[in-house]
């Protein structure tokens, strides 16, 4: 996999330092609080494990599964809930949790769907944030790294469901999604 990896971004260290910082600041914001972690399946698990063994406070998570890229680089634009959540969110503080925001379409569409469920509060903490490919104002609360426009694979990541299990985030050359 390696020998598809154009360069290297992110490696796994600065990737857990960076986990570690938004770990504290989240757990000293939501100090007090009902907080419930919402992994966007799949590309949050290891971000989220990662960030659940940074926070000091007692938290809950659970998980949702979404789809607006089909098999494409793209997004379509039309979001597709594929698991919804297995509990209510009402009255909670909700922080979703993100792997990457590119367009900010499919998280535009999952916080006003979680905004319906009355919650106490709802953020977004994002490992990689893409403004420059914003369509929709999205500004998560916690985010890791700013990341150039490229194709980025790693740390939970893919390109048609492989390179997620790289320790490291990547630009992914061009010839291998072209």
């Amino acid at each position: 996999m390696r020998e598809d990896i154009k360069e290297v971004l992110f490696t796994e260290e600065q990737i857990r330092d960076k986990i570690k910082e938004i770990g504290k600041k989240i757990s000293n914001d939501y100090r007090e609080k009902d907080l419930i972690l919402i992994g966007i399946l799949k590309g949050s698990v290891m971000f989220m494990a990662g960030l659940m063994k940074e926070i000091t406070i007692p938290c809950s998570m659970d998980f949702m599964a979404v789809s607006s890229y089909g098999n494409s680089t793209e997004s379509t634009g039309r979001v597709k809930i594929l698991k919804d959540l297995d509990f209510s969110v009402e009255g909670k503080d909700i922080l979703i949790v993100e792997d990457i925001i590119d367009s900010g379409i499919t998280l535009a569409y999952i916080k006003e769907y979680l905004y319906s469920r009355k919650p106490n509060s709802l953020e977004i903490s994002t490992l990689l944030n893409k403004p420059e490919r914003r369509k929709i104002n999205i500004e998560p609360k916690y985010t890791g790294f700013n990341v150039p426009d490229a194709f980025l694979v790693g740390y939970g990541l893919d390109f048609a469901e492989k390179y997620r299990n790289l320790p490291y985030i990547g630009i992914l050359k061009e010839e291998v999604y072209k």
